[in-house]
């Protein structure tokens, strides 16, 4: 009976486990899925320019990264299966093990009702007693025993009923992990057209490393400027509070409060656009194409669809609207001691000053026509002259 109990439990607690896991590596799947969809979206209209550009190769890029995400994910979704196969074959081993014991102790209970069958050694057994009370005993005894053999015969049905259910059980999750291994085989497939593709488009624009190299150049004064005006609006603030005999930024109770909840949304904020995909990450990372060439990104940026527009993050007021020569018009809105900033846009709907609220329109972003018709948004996110990667902000 030890052995039916722990049975029991086993069942239960990987039962629970088995579902947790599944479940989130069927949604990492399905996100990656959605990503993928949206990247082709992208790419489609891309094609319509059939010259190559470093925006069409990271969308390319970033298809391969989620498209690997989803082979993970199946992978481990096998092991997952083939973790609860083996599990679950232990358990039917074990509950073979049960039926067939408790079964034996249930015939030996058989075969002693049948040597004591007879209705007068029961009232033989009764009479002979020593005393009222011994007899009452031996009454209660006789009623429990012929209770303990009906619930024996109820627990073989119940053990035998769980061993049928977890051998269907166990042949639907081999049919299951058998499906999944197709899956992975068709986006094995698709992944190594997906390679071909990116290594043409490299290759494409590998002749065209000149102008490669301008356009990098081209990128870091636009960040350097953009920088210049950051490091100006610290500095203002500085000087108010230095004057106030404070440090830092110059805060009314207001833009405190807005700063607090400005960090209290960490990892929660919206995105500063309706939809789109993260084509270049925070920091330091190798160039797609220049090779021992190495790009530093302030921030993020997001490829979405032409004429998009952009959206404050979060509560905050306008603290520059400026142009950039061949970076377009960036916006920087100040909450409290984070500033949050916008730049590549062509129109913008708001001016210095203005108090603005969460996911409010701020402008349209920039499509450029040279660069396969993308639409790029730049976003940086400070905590007064400290830039964070906006990733560990935005919600996922």
């Amino acid at each position: 009976m030890k052995i039916l109990i722990v049975t029991v439990f086993f069942l239960i607690f990987s039962s629970i486990g088995f579902a947790q896991s599944v479940s989130d590596l069927q949604k990492k799947k399905q996100n990656a899925v959605k990503e993928i969809e949206y990247t082709t979206r992208l790419l489609k209209d891309a094609q319509k320019n059939e010259r190559s550009s470093l925006s069409r190769l990271r969308l390319i890029n970033n298809k391969i990264t989620q498209r690997n995400t989803i082979i993970s994910s199946i992978n481990n979704e096998i092991n997952v299966y083939q973790e609860c196969i083996e599990n679950n074959t232990l358990v039917i081993e074990m509950l073979k093990t049960d039926v067939e014991q408790i079964k034996a102790e249930y015939a030996e209970l058989i075969r002693s009702a049948y040597r004591n069958r007879n209705a007068s050694d029961k009232i033989l057994f009764l009479l002979s007693a020593e005393n009222f009370n011994q007899a009452y005993r031996r009454y209660l005894y006789m009623k429990r025993y012929a209770s303990y053999r009906e619930n024996e015969a109820e627990i073989i049905g119940v053990v035998q009923s769980v061993l049928n259910s977890n051998v269907i059980k166990l042949e639907q999750q081999k049919t299951t992990k058998q499906l999944l291994i197709g899956e992975t085989q068709k986006e094995t497939q698709q992944l190594s057209k997906e390679k071909l593709q990116q290594n043409t488009e490299v290759n494409k624009l590998k002749s065209k490393q000149r102008s490669l190299r301008q356009k990098l150049k081209e990128q870091q004064r636009v960040e350097q400027q953009l920088e210049r005006e950051i490091q100006q609006i610290i500095e203002e603030e500085a000087r108010k509070n230095k004057a106030a005999g404070g440090s830092g930024f110059a805060l009314t109770p207001e833009q405190k409060l807005v700063g607090d909840n400005f960090a209290q949304n960490k990892k929660r904020l919206p995105w500063p656009v309706e939809r789109g995909i993260i084509t270049e990450h925070f920091g330091i990372h190798q160039h797609p194409v220049l090779t021992n060439v190495q790009i530093r990104n302030n921030g993020i940026n997001i490829a979405t669809e032409i004429g998009s527009k952009v959206r404050a993050v979060f509560n905050g007021e306008v603290s520059r609207v400026f142009g950039i020569s061949g970076g377009n018009t960036a916006v920087i809105i100040r909450h409290g001691k984070y500033l949050s900033v916008y730049s590549n846009l062509r129109e913008v709907v708001v001016k210095k000053g203005d108090k603005v609220a969460t996911k409010q329109n701020i402008g349209t972003i920039y499509s450029d026509k040279d660069d396969g018709e993308k639409s790029i948004l730049k976003f940086q996110i400070w905590h007064e002259s400290q830039k964070l990667n906006p990733e560990d902000w935005i919600g996922r």
